[in-house]
């Protein structure tokens, strides 16, 4: 497969396979998935970076429990439109992930996404900061990867 635009990704997944979203942090993968009729994203698994190949074995160990048969990776672009480093990080782990496995991969812009995560988990859910720690990143894959399901949902509404 190869990375395609979000609104290409339908096509060149299997239907009814759910989709895992990704916050990549420097520390910790944030891993999220959808349903299978890809309304709902869920917040999954928190993974602990080590070395790649172990990442991604995790990554893969919990997309075949899942059943997913696509990535949403969140792309962190600068406030003013621009891609900075973390952003080719993000692409590169994308490239080097098809290097191991062939899988449908997209991205999708993740702005505020972890300011937006932490203000919910501050003032609604009154987290303490260790917990909120533990929960912000598999939020943050959650929130990325519905806002990239809303956007596939609204760009059908449109046919």
């Amino acid at each position: 497969m190869a990375i395609f635009d979000l609104l290409e990704l339908p096509a060149a997944t299997p239907r009814f396979a759910p989709v895992v979203g990704l916050d990549l942090g420097e520390k910790t993968i944030g891993v999220a998935v959808s349903d299978a009729s890809w309304m709902i994203a869920s917040p999954l698994e928190l993974i602990r970076k080590t070395k790649f190949t172990d990442d991604v074995k995790t990554l893969f160990k919990l997309m075949a429990s899942r059943e997913a048969g696509a990535i949403v990776i969140g792309l962190p672009i600068n406030m003013d439109g621009t891609e900075g480093t973390r952003c080719q990080s993000c692409r590169a782990f994308a490239r080097n992930l098809l290097r191991i496995k062939d899988i449908p991969i997209a991205f999708w812009d993740e702005r505020l996404s972890s300011a937006a995560v932490n203000r919910f988990l501050i003032n609604e859910a009154d987290t303490t900061r260790a917990r909120r720690a533990e929960l912000v990143d598999k939020m943050a894959a959650a929130y990325i990867l519905q806002g990239a399901l809303e956007r596939l949902r609204d760009a059908r509404s449109k046919l």
